[in-house]
């Protein structure tokens, strides 16, 4: 039988990159999939796994806004019945010198990261609570989470916030069989890391496109930049039984780039 078969797994941020790819990961091992955006392109990703034999619906949701998540984990329960999983995944970047970053800016990012883990944790919590099966919470933090990095404080300080929640939530509802845990992913080839380095590469020195990913490619030990599919097998396995133990948890899927 596969690993998550009779399993509901909501997923946000999943219109690409990180998200679809676990996405599709958790279908492909026989799980419900509920996949959410705030952009339409999260069809085509509901459309592909349907394409393929799997189980899934889309939903268009905001993870910043209260009564957005409660309509998502809704869908989710009509859908499919009960919320096993949930992958708090959506996520934002601005890269900006200090001088030059705006209350916007840093509203929008710490809004997104770390409201919207809180938010979805909350509902995700709730739903499994009503259901008694226990389940997993799982979010996307980054190497950002270790150390802070130029030209991002909002960031660092919306993904240390992740880890915090991620810790707090773990010791709160570890005896209703819910396990809590994070992710901290490094240089992964996305739509997201493409903008790192052409922002990041103009602040820096003038690097043409490519260039800076590169050169900090070289600093990986593994030497190569990620990709979803080596994240989302990280992911599928803190969903599963066999992560039953582990709570509490960030854990760096980076090749090797930081190392704590």
């Amino acid at each position: 039988m596969p690993r998550f078969a009779g399993k509901t797994v909501v997923i946000t941020g999943a219109s690409r990159g990180i998200g679809a790819a676990i996405a599709h990961r958790f279908a492909a091992e026989g799980a419900s999939v509920v996949v959410s955006a705030n952009e339409p392109l999260v069809d085509t990703v509901a459309e592909a796994i349907r394409g393929k034999g799997g189980k899934a619906i889309s939903v268009l949701a905001d993870v910043t806004d209260k009564a957005s998540v409660v309509a998502l984990y809704d869908a989710a329960e009509a859908a499919f019945g009960q919320v096993d999983i949930s992958v708090q995944n959506a996520g934002v970047i601005t890269i900006a010198k200090i001088e030059a970053m705006t209350e916007v800016e840093w509203d929008k990012v710490m809004d997104v990261n770390t409201k919207g883990v809180f938010l979805c944790c909350q509902e995700a919590i709730a739903r499994m609570r009503k259901h008694g099966r226990g389940g997993r919470l799982i979010s996307t933090a980054s190497g950002q989470a270790r150390q802070g990095f130029i030209y991002t404080p909002h960031y660092a300080a919306s993904k240390f916030g992740v880890v915090g929640i991620t810790q707090s939530l773990a010791k709160e509802v570890a005896k209703e069989g819910i396990t809590v845990n994070a992710f901290c992913p490094g240089i992964i080839e996305t739509d997201m890391w493409a903008y790192n380095d052409a922002a990041w590469g103009k602040l820096l020195g003038n690097y043409a496109p490519g260039e800076l990913m590169a050169e900090w490619v070289r600093n990986i030990p593994i030497g190569r930049a990620g990709n979803g599919e080596d994240v989302a097998g990280l992911v599928a396995f803190l969903a599963s039984d066999d992560a039953s133990y582990i709570t509490g948890q960030t854990i760096n899927v980076d090749g090797g780039l930081i190392m704590s």
